[in-house]
């Protein structure tokens, strides 16, 4: 039998799809930990009959009281505890980082025992930038608060990553497209899986796609960083005619200007000459 490791909180990637991803180390940790902390006792209760694991589950999630933290700290400090989401890296768009912070302060051990993460994955299969790249989680359900969310990022030199649903799908890259302009992209999906499939492509058509078939499974969009390439007086023609024939032309100069990333100005004033 296993022995128990040390007193501490250990940090266990779990598999994102194929539970042979499942690392000899973590298999270990998770046979060897004294009591489990599971986002969904009956997700973990499968992998951890994969792992040869039998350590009692307590179930802990972003929903979780301060005194159900409170009581898992009090097990850290005597115990081995093994924290485990329903997939993937804890911590990264998972529940976990209150309970890292509260260990840490209470100067209780933490180990990290690494492994699958979708965010990852999805970056070495979609062919884009991976020397500087934001992992943005979930964008907002609602399209008002889903485009402002973007347009806070949409600047930043380097590519996108997040997370969605396949209902929601269509709408989101909708969104990206119309604050990020048509991006190169990706969208990833079930990764690990079966049916793993990664469909690259502009922003627009990834958005069409999808659009009128929701897909289902596990899904990450890696957007590429923002075009550096000038630009032309085609390109401001044509996103101008667009907007002018729904916006008047101080609204539509602004929108432009701030989706082309070029002075208001020289929008403002080519809108008035395309309006004449």
């Amino acid at each position: 039998m296993d022995q128990s490791l040390p007193p501490g909180l250990y940090i266990v990637a779990t598999p994102i799809g194929n539970l042979s991803d499942l690392s000899p180390r973590a298999a270990e940790t998770l046979r060897r930990a004294e009591l489990i902390l599971a986002e969904d006792k009956r997700v973990s209760a499968k992998l951890l009959a994969h792992a040869g694991a039998r350590a009692p589950m307590v179930t802990y999630h972003d929903h979780s009281s301060d005194e159900d933290r409170r009581k898992a700290l009090d097990a850290i400090a005597a115990k081995a505890v093994a924290l485990v989401s329903d997939a993937g890296t804890p911590l990264i768009s998972d529940p976990g980082y209150k309970l890292v912070r509260a260990a840490r302060m209470a100067g209780l051990p933490i180990f990290t025992i690494p492994g699958p993460c979708a965010a990852i994955a999805a970056l070495t299969v979609a062919g884009l930038p991976t020397d500087r790249f934001l992992f943005a989680g979930f964008l907002p359900a609602k399209s008002k608060a889903r485009r402002d969310a973007i347009g806070e990022i949409a600047d930043i030199k380097a590519s996108l990553v997040f997370y969605e649903s396949g209902p929601r799908l269509g709408d989101s890259l909708a969104d990206l497209a119309a604050v990020l302009g048509d991006r190169d992209a990706a969208v990833v999906r079930e990764i690990s899986k079966l049916h793993e499939e990664c469909v690259a492509g502009g922003l627009a058509d990834l958005a069409t796609q999808y659009g009128d078939a929701p897909p289902k499974g596990e899904i990450v969009i890696v957007v590429g960083p923002p075009n550096e390439r000038e630009t032309t007086q085609e390109d401001l023609d044509t996103a101008l005619r667009a907007a002018l024939a729904e916006m008047s032309p101080s609204r539509a100069a602004a929108d432009v200007a701030a989706r082309l990333k070029i002075p208001k100005k020289r929008a403002y004033s080519r809108a008035l000459e395309l309006g004449r």
